[in-house]
């Protein structure tokens, strides 16, 4: 085989590596508690915890070393873009009752809304 073919075959395999890699398919990833600014709105100070857990659902992380504290997460990815959008409650209790809620400064925006998939 002389050089040359050796070449063209190495451009060639490179050039379609190339192409194939712009066809790769990421998909959104979206985890954690999707909540709405009309129901985080909805949280006041002296509300039980049940009451809460009606409203936003099951915090996404439990944490065994204080157990009054509830951490409501929600992480969503774009495909290929990297726009990452971050959404974090922290909701604190005493003795079944809400005292604080920490959420960003600001007013809390909702959070993008993953694209249907087609069936």
């Amino acid at each position: 085989m002389t050089v040359t073919k050796c070449l063209v075959i190495a451009a060639s395999t490179l050039g379609l590596c190339l192409l194939a890699s712009g066809c790769v398919y990421r998909i959104n990833i979206s985890q954690g508690n999707f909540l709405e600014s009309k129901t985080v709105d909805q949280v006041t100070i002296g509300m039980t915890r049940s009451q809460v857990r009606y409203l936003l659902g099951t915090p996404m992380v439990a944490d065994s070393f204080h157990p009054d504290r509830w951490d409501y997460l929600y992480y969503f990815k774009t495909g290929k873009t990297q726009k990452v959008d971050r959404q974090l409650i922290i909701l604190f209790f005493a003795e079944d009752k809400l005292i604080r809620i920490e959420k960003p400064t600001g007013t809390f925006r909702d959070p993008t809304i993953p694209a249907a998939t087609g069936a």
